[in-house]
C-alpha cells in the first residue's frame, strides 16, 4: 500500500494543488489592486469569478468520459498544461473583456483536473483506506490557500518589477510553475492498476482483486458510457441528494477561498499582513481535516465525522454574524468557519464516490456531483460585495443556509442507505444479475453502502 500511495498521492495533490491557486490569488491579486488597475465597477470582479464555471460545470461530465478513451497522464497533465499557460497570460490581460476570456478558459481546461483525480484514485483503494487518501488529495487545496498567502506576501515585494505590479507577478509566476509541473505530471501520473509499470503481475492482480472484492470490477473496462447511462442522475434519489450536499459544501469553501483576504483586510490590515493573517487559518483547516479523516476510516463510518465538523462550521459563522467589534474573536471565528468546511467537504465527495460500484456509475456520478456542487461557486462569487463590509451579513447568512442545507442532506443520505442496506439483507431490495457480466455496480443485492 505504500508503494502505491507514493507512486500515486503526491502528483496528483500536487497538480490540484497548482490549480485550487487560482481561487486564491485572484483574491489575492485584488487585494494588490487588480481591480483599480483593470477600471472594474459595481460587480464586475464578481462576474470575472462567475464567468469561471460556466465551462467548468457543462464540461464536467463530458471530461470523465474523455478520461477513459485518453489515458490519466495525457489528459489530466494536458488539461493541466494549458491551465497554466492561461493563467499566465492572465498576468497580461489590459482590459475587462481579457480578463473574462482567461476566467472563461481557465474553467474550461480546470473542468477535467479534480473529477478526473478522484476517478483515478477510486480504482486504486478500497472504500475503508480510502478516506485518508481522498482528504490528503482534496486538501491540498488548503495547503494552497497557505502557500498562496505566503506567496503572495513576498510576491507583494515585487511591485513596479519590469513595470508591472505585484497582481500580474503572482499570475505570471504561478502559471509559469503550474505548466512546468503539468510536464513532470505527464511522466509521473500513474494510470489505471494494469497499466502501471511499477507493479508486478502479481501486484497489478492483487489490486484488481482486493477492489472487484470491495465495489465490483475497477480500472479500464471496455464497456463505455453512454448518453442512456447518464439517466441515473434522475432515477436515483443518491445522485441528487449528495450533489446538493457538496453545492451546500461549496459555497464557504469558495467564499472564504475567493474574499478571505478583502475580509481580513477590512479589519485595517495592511496588505502584506493580510495574506500571512491567511495562513494560520489554512494550516489549522488542514491539520484538523487529515485527523478527522484518519478517524473515519480506521472506524470505517463517515456521517458523524462529517456532522461534528459541520457544526463548528456552523458555530463560526454565527459568531461572524454577531460579532463586529472585537477582531480576536471574528479572527478565531474563520479556524471555526474553514475548519467546518473544507473538514467534512472530502469525506462528503469520498462517502458518494466509494460507494459507487461500477465504472460506469462512479464515472458518471462523480462527475455530476461535482459539476452540480459547483453550482455552488457561482453562488459564492456575488456573496461577499463591496457595498456589504466590513459585516458581509449576507455572505455569512448564505454560508450558514449553506453548511445547514448539507447537513440535511448528509442525514438524508445517511438514513436512505441504511434503510438500503435492512432491505438487502432481508432480500427485499437490489438487483441479482442474469451473469456476471452485467454491470449492475453498487444496485447488487450483496453490495452494502458504507455509512
Amino acid at each position: 500500500m505504500r508503494k502505491i500511495d507514493l507512486r500515486i498521492l503526491p502528483m496528483l495533490a500536487l497538480m490540484y494543488l497548482m490549480a485550487f491557486l487560482d481561487r486564491v490569488n485572484i483574491g489575492n491579486a485584488n487585494v494588490f489592486g487588480l481591480s483599480e488597475e483593470l477600471g472594474l465597477s459595481g460587480v464586475q470582479y464578481n462576474v470575472a469569478l462567475c464567468i469561471f464555471f460556466i465551462p467548468y460545470i457543462l464540461f464536467e461530465i463530458p471530461s470523465n468520459v474523455l478520461l477513459k478513451i485518453m489515458k490519466p497522464h495525457v489528459f489530466l497533465s494536458g488539461c493541466m498544461f494549458m491551465f497554466g499557460m492561461v493563467t499566465f497570460a492572465q498576468g497580461f490581460v489590459t482590459s475587462y473583456s481579457g480578463l473574462i476570456a482567461t476566467r472563461f478558459f481557465l474553467g474550461f481546461f480546470e473542468t477535467g483536473i479534480f473529477p478526473g483525480c478522484f476517478y483515478l484514485l477510486a480504482m486504486w483503494y478500497k472504500r475503508d483506506e480510502s478516506q485518508k487518501r481522498f482528504t490528503f488529495f482534496f486538501l491540498s487545496t488548503v495547503l494552497a490557500g497557505a502557500f498562496g498567502g505566503l506567496l503572495a506576501s513576498a510576491i507583494g515585494k515585487m511591485d513596479g518589477h519590469a513595470g508591472k505590479n505585484a497582481w500580474r507577478w503572482i499570475f505570471i509566476i504561478e502559471g509559469a510553475a503550474t505548466a512546468a509541473i503539468a510536464i513532470l505530471g505527464y511522466f509521473l501520473v500513474t494510470d489505471f492498476p494494469e497499466d502501471a509499470k511499477w507493479l508486478t503481475p502479481l501486484e497489478k492482480e492483487w489490486v484488481k482483486a482486493k477492489l472487484k472484492k470491495d465495489v465490483g470490477a475497477s480500472g479500464k473496462e471496455k464497456k463505455s458510457v453512454t448518453i442512456k447511462d447518464l439517466k441515473v442522475i434522475f432515477t436515483d434519489y443518491k445522485f441528487i441528494i449528495c450533489a446538493l450536499m457538496y453545492f451546500g459544501f461549496l459555497i464557504p469553501a469558495y467564499g472564504y477561498a475567493y474574499f478571505a483576504p478583502t475580509i481580513i483586510k477590512g479589519w485595517k490590515y495592511d496588505n502584506i499582513e493580510t495574506q500571512l493573517r491567511t495562513v494560520p487559518v489554512w494550516a489549522v483547516a488542514f491539520v484538523f481535516s487529515m485527523i478527522i479523516a484518519y478517524f473515519s476510516d480506521r472506524s470505517q463510518h463517515r456521517f458523524l465525522y462529517l456532522v461534528f465538523p459541520v457544526m463548528l462550521g456552523i458555530i463560526g459563522f454565527i459568531i461572524l454574524l454577531t460579532v463586529h467589534d472585537n477582531i480576536k474573536v471574528q479572527y478565531f471565528a474563520l479556524f471555526l468557519a474553514l475548519m467546518g468546511t473544507f473538514g467534512p467537504t472530502p469525506i462528503c465527495i469520498c462517502w458518494f464516490s466509494t460507494n459507487l460500484a461500477g465504472h460506469k456509475r462512479r464515472a458518471v456520478g462523480s462527475a455530476f456531483q461535482i459539476a452540480f456542487g459547483n453550482l455552488g461557486g457561482i453562488v459564492a462569487t456575488f456573496l461577499f460585495l463591496t457595498k456589504d463590509a466590513p459585516r458581509y451579513t449576507n455572505g455569512y447568512s448564505v454560508c450558514l443556509a449553506a453548511l445547514v442545507l448539507s447537513i440535511l442532506c448528509a442525514t438524508a443520505y445517511w438514513y436512505g442507505i441504511r434503510k438500503e442496506n435492512a432491505l438487502r439483507e432481508a432480500g427485499k431490495a437490489g438487483v441479482v444479475p442474469e451473469n456476471d457480466d452485467d454491470d449492475v455496480g453498487d444496485t447488487h443485492r450483496d453490495f452494502r453502502y458504507m455509512h
